[in-house]
């Protein structure tokens, strides 16, 4: 299935991209997307949405759906 994800902020520098679209299995979730780009646990301090609607991290995925990672926001 097809997925586009998009970075923003701080995980775009991290990603080097604003947004990639990416082949995965069937039954992947939100986290397991991460996992796989970012090559490590979802940050509890990360925020996600799915098709512009927040979300968890254990949402399964179907193919087309955007999925855009957020950093949370801090103030001072």
């Amino acid at each position: 299935m097809s997925i586009t994800v998009k970075y923003f902020a701080v995980l775009r520098e991290q990603a080097g991209k604003s947004q990639e679209i990416l082949e995965f299995q069937s039954g992947m979730t939100v986290s397991d997307v991460w996992q796989s780009v970012m090559n490590g646990d979802l940050p509890p301090d990360i925020k996600v949405a799915v098709n512009m609607e927040y979300t968890r991290s254990d949402l399964g995925l179907n193919d087309g759906d955007e999925v855009a990672f957020f950093p949370s926001v801090t103030g001072g």
